[in-house]
């Protein structure tokens, strides 16, 4: 299957594009149903010359080139119903008549507060002459009707408030948010990557409008992308904070799989520049050695990572609630337990050369036993929740 993609190297574009090149290649294999060969990728700069061999040897077509933020209004008709004009013209020339999708907006809806919008009037317009050309030619036609979309790779200061809340967050630059109870509707680039291999597949998903809500509907004139989610303008710039203040607390908030906060977390930490990429972690060192906290959870504890210098034993102590594991991953070591109020001791060895777990348990006092002369030991050790100095649960008693 050869695919052709104008405005190949906008926000959608580009993801596009480079997701079509992993399944291409093999990276990706999860859509063995999709067998691509040439991806023609044609934007702006393009030799015109080359449209029409594209259009002539392609399967399929993703129209996402358009224009959204013009000096001049007249450039949305230009740019949203002119080149979708001259693309559909060349397609009938070359009597191709493969399926092809169309980037189309909300805004089309006329709807609310859209109803005088010059970029939606020219996506209407751009709808409409798609739905024409599949009467016309018996081609089958996509419309999708995008909402605000989010994700990598989007242009800050330029037509997303959450590319820009992103990119200013990241640079501690301040953002203005007038009204905090704003809800806005995201779709974000994976999920809508997902959308576009259910197209190729032929299994895209098939709406019609209730204003600017997609309505799922079988034999729906429309498409849309199922999976999205709405946030306030509030709750957005509160989890940005969060994120950003991440590498001072330590605190990873909870961000279930498929969450709106997982997809927010990974967009915001696409914009960060170099010097924040890296950060420092505390160290508490001593003669022993140090340890250092790595990382805390709201609900699910804390990890760290210990390092012994030889011959030293650390630990001695025991909880009441708490629990851990230690995960030897460099040296070599000797981890003891023992019940409070029992003589009987637990002795684990234990090494980096096999990879082990090992339970301190509630109520046993444990230490840890750097037996090489030589070389520093490395735990990485979790706690079921994190430190709280006020209520530590640790008590000193040696094995």
């Amino acid at each position: 299957m050869n695919i052709l993609i104008t405005g190949a190297k906008g926000f959608v574009g580009r993801n596009l594009c480079e997701n079509l090149k992993n399944i291409r290649d093999g990276k990706n294999r999860t859509r063995p149903g999709i067998q691509i060969g040439e991806i023609y990728e044609y934007d702006i700069d393009s030799d015109p010359a080359d449209l029409a061999v594209y259009c002539r040897d392609c399967d399929f077509v993703f129209h996402l080139a358009g224009v959204n933020r013009p000096q001049d209004p007249a450039e949305f008709q230009k740019g949203n119903f002119g080149f979708s004009s001259t693309l559909l013209e060349t397609l009938k020339a070359q009597g191709n008549r493969c399926p092809v999708m169309l980037s189309s907006s909300v805004q089309a809806s006329l709807s609310g507060r859209f109803g005088t919008s010059e970029y939606g009037l020219s996506k209407k317009a751009g709808e409409d002459l798609f739905f024409a050309y599949q009467e016309e030619t018996g081609a089958k036609v996509l419309v999708y009707r995008f909402p605000n979309l989010a994700g990598k790779w989007i242009r800050p200061n330029y037509n997303s408030a959450v590319a820009t809340f992103c990119h200013n967050t990241a640079r501690d630059l301040p953002i203005t948010v007038n009204d905090p109870t704003v809800e806005l509707e995201l779709l974000f680039i994976d999920d809508l990557m997902d959308e576009m291999f259910d197209a190729l597949e032929g299994k895209e998903h098939r709406c019609e409008y209730d204003g600017v809500n997609a309505v799922p509907c079988e034999t729906g004139k429309y498409c849309y992308a199922p999976v999205m989610h709405k946030a306030t303008l509030g709750r957005i710039v509160e989890l940005l904070q969060v994120f950003h203040d991440q590498p001072q607390t330590l605190v990873m908030p909870e961000i279930p799989a498929g969450s709106f906060e997982k997809k927010l977390y990974s967009m915001y930490l696409s914009y960060l520049p170099k010097e924040k990429t890296i950060f420092d972690l505390q160290m508490k060192s001593d003669a022993r050695g140090s340890f250092t906290e790595l990382l805390k959870t709201e609900k699910c504890g804390q990890f760290s990572v210990n390092i012994s210098k030889p011959g030293i034993t650390k630990g001695q102590h025991w909880h009441n609630s708490k629990w851990e594991f230690f995960i030897v991953v460099s040296g070599h070591a000797l981890i003891q337990e023992r019940r409070i109020g029992s003589d009987e001791i637990m002795e684990f060895e234990v090494s980096g050369e096999k990879i082990q777990a090992v339970h301190m348990l509630p109520g046993y006092t444990h230490n840890i036993i750097n037996l090489s002369d030589t070389e520093n030991l490395v735990t990485v050790m979790w706690a079921n929740e994190q430190f709280d100095p006020n209520h530590p649960d640790t008590f000193s008693e040696n094995v």
